[in-house]
């Protein structure tokens, strides 16, 4: 038995090297670590091969893995990817399923192919996605409910009593990465669109806002397609210590609970409008 992870990456303020979580658990079972730079050539794959492993499991790993890594175990690769396949496939399920404002999600255990995530689905669960849930809310649930769903999927593969099912290529749909320019929030839509926008950037990248030229991130969204805005989207309708702060969208309007101006901790929009960080009238781009 063996555990591949990323090698050891700069990380916080000072750029120390820093193990990665995966790497730190499985010294302390005091098993095999390998991390390799890359995975492509005969090395890693003489590496794989010397496990002897009957299986390889995969999960968010971050790098592609060609058809001779995945093949060197005797039953193959299988991952766990949190969404429905053949839909949301790609990096970043969890949160385009929040900002497409599904109400239903869950995790897939399939058999690994070369193309992303597009191998037989050999185990499902759905569950439900919460109207005011964050990426990151859905996130901590969904690694709890896949690693019992990696569990059972292969107890049945030991068993013989899993059916492997091909997935349906008109089906397929695509969650590509998200990063910082993704996140920018665009006030010109509907105020569940960009409740559910912000939603589903919380907490990375973050979704955010310019506003008087400085970036500001914003956290814990209400839509509220009541409001009539009387201004053009992207407005701040109140900024009050006691009702928080509106912004017009198209139609109505979306109540922001928590801010995060540059160089400053998360705080309440209540805080940060009390600090004088933002007036009725001012205008996020």
């Amino acid at each position: 038995v063996g555990v591949v992870t990323q090698p050891d990456r700069p990380a916080g303020r000072g750029r120390e090297l820093r193990a990665s979580a995966v790497k730190t658990e499985t010294l302390d079972q005091s098993l095999r670590v390998l991390e390799p730079e890359s995975t492509r050539g005969d090395d890693f794959v003489q590496e794989i091969a010397g496990l002897r492993a009957d299986l390889s499991v995969v999960v968010a790993y971050g790098q592609i893995l060609s058809r001779e890594v995945l093949d060197v175990p005797a039953l193959g690769s299988v991952n766990l990817h949190a969404s429905l396949l053949p839909a949301l496939r790609g990096a970043a399920p969890i949160n385009w399923s929040i900002v497409r404002g599904d109400t239903v999600t869950g995790v897939t255990v399939m058999r690994m192919v070369e193309q992303m995530d597009a191998g037989p689905i050999l185990f499902q669960t759905e569950e439900p996605i919460d109207p005011e849930e964050t990426a990151s809310d859905l996130r901590m649930r969904l690694s709890e409910i896949g690693a019992e769903a990696l569990v059972e999927a292969l107890v049945l593969l030991e068993t013989g009593m899993i059916e492997e099912l091909e997935q349906d290529e008109s089906r397929a749909t695509y969650a590509p990465k998200v990063d910082r320019a993704t996140a920018r929030v665009d006030w010109a839509g509907e105020p569940v669109a960009v409740s559910n926008f912000i939603r589903g950037m919380d907490a990375v990248p973050g979704a955010w806002s310019e506003l008087e030229g400085h970036p500001v991130k914003l956290f814990r969204p209400e839509a509220d397609p009541e409001v009539v805005p009387g201004a053009g989207p992207g407005t701040i309708l109140e900024a009050d210590r006691d009702v928080g702060l509106l912004v017009a969208t198209v139609e109505g309007a979306v109540r922001i609970g928590e801010v995060q101006p540059p160089g400053k901790q998360r705080m309440d929009s209540s805080a940060w409008i009390l600090g004088r960080g933002a007036t009725a009238g001012q205008h996020f781009e």
